[in-house]
């Protein structure tokens, strides 16, 4: 089960975001890469003229198992952002809410990436719920919004960012988040709790990585740290593990002890281990007859079939994330994988990729639409 923070305490940054994915480890996913994604068509030559289509530059990692190639996360060059998380459905009898939706949730993300520029965070909000497009997917969260500086009551700040979901019916109920300095914010997959209610009701691997972000900002020493350091400091608490130390689970047995561990180490039942153990094996064979393991490794990027499919192997955090977003626009994007294509644990840091670029429109003003929700 996932988990994403989020902070805007940092001095030096805007925004900091942290994030596990947590997925059947053999399954195919691209590593991080620019990709173009086409946008509604729009008029650029008045009523009468031709309608064009145009795209916008994606950062994110892709999901090679449906064929929609959603992902989980990603930001664009003109700063659109998004990640989610999944929301755990159990009544099989809920048609408005379905365990197992007819589209990928990752779509919802790349709806987002894929806007067209102009098009307002709360537009676009608007738009799916008013359309409907929230449904036929299974539960989940998506915090999406635009990075931009922003002055809000005249402090510095970053614009708001929406947390939609398939558990709301209006506009009005979409929490806003990360419009306030000095505050973290977390989510997994419930629905999300803010700080305001009982803390009971937060998981507890929230209120832990909270703690821990907390903590690390409160250090004035992480101040003056390069920022290599930093993110270091922020993949240690993606990697706080309180799962028992018994990995041979069944999922269904292994489920209620997630949301307690940050980190989820590989798990499954004796059917599970044996499909890790095979696809190590078919990895060796193509090590032997194709190349090294990095260039495996490599290879995964392309949409090619895959040979594992979903709910093969165990299951556990696959992918760990952490984005840092400046005063100046300038965002580093770090995604590290913990696991090749065929189940083998890749060493902390080799599987890193680092991306680093300045949001195109950082400095543009707030959206009205944006600042009116926020303070309605």
């Amino acid at each position: 089960m996932c988990i994403v923070l989020l902070t805007t305490s940092h001095p030096k940054y805007a925004l900091i975001v942290l994030d596990n994915r947590d997925e059947f480890i053999l399954r195919p996913t691209s590593r991080p890469h620019w990709w173009a994604a086409q946008t509604e068509p729009s008029s650029t030559s008045g009523a009468d003229g031709p309608k064009e289509s145009s795209s916008v530059e994606v950062l994110s990692s892709r999901d090679l198992q449906r064929a929609e190639r959603g992902t989980w996360l990603g930001v664009t060059k003109n700063g659109n952002f998004a990640v989610l998380t999944n929301y755990r459905e159990t009544d099989t009898h809920d048609a408005m809410h379905p365990i197992h939706g007819k589209r990928s949730r990752g779509g919802m993300v790349t709806a987002w990436l894929g806007a067209n520029p102009a098009e307002s965070t709360h537009d676009f909000v608007r738009k799916m719920l008013e359309s409907g497009d929230v449904k036929g997917v299974g539960g989940f969260s998506l915090i999406c919004g635009k990075l931009r500086k922003a002055n809000l009551k005249g402090e510095k700040g970053l614009e708001p960012l929406a947390i939609l979901s398939n558990r709301c019916d209006h506009i009005d109920h979409i929490p806003w988040i990360g419009g306030q300095r000095n505050s973290e914010y977390g989510l997994s997959n419930a629905i999300y709790q803010d700080e305001k209610v009982e803390q009971e009701l937060i998981w507890p691997k929230v209120r832990r990585g909270i703690e821990l972000l907390n903590q690390l900002i409160a250090d004035k020493a992480s101040e003056g740290k390069e920022e290599d350091e930093l993110v270091e400091d922020l993949f240690k608490i993606l990697d706080e593990d309180r799962f028992p130390q018994n990995h041979i689970l069944d999922l269904e047995e292994g489920i209620p002890l997630l949301k307690h561990s940050i980190f989820i180490p590989a798990f499954g039942g004796q059917q599970h281990q044996d499909e890790m153990a095979a696809a190590r094996q078919r990895g060796i064979i193509e090590q032997t007859d194709h190349g090294d393991a990095a260039e495996t490794l490599a290879n995964v990027a392309r949409p090619d079939d895959q040979p594992n499919g979903f709910q093969t192997g165990l299951y556990g955090t696959q992918r760990q994330t952490v984005i840092l977003v400046d005063w100046e626009g300038n965002v580093t994007y770090r995604e590290r994988a913990l696991w090749d294509s065929n189940g083998n644990e890749i060493p902390r840091g080799s599987g890193d990729a680092t991306f680093r670029f300045k949001v195109d429109g950082w400095d543009s003003e707030l959206s009205n639409h944006v600042e009116q929700s926020v303070s309605s």
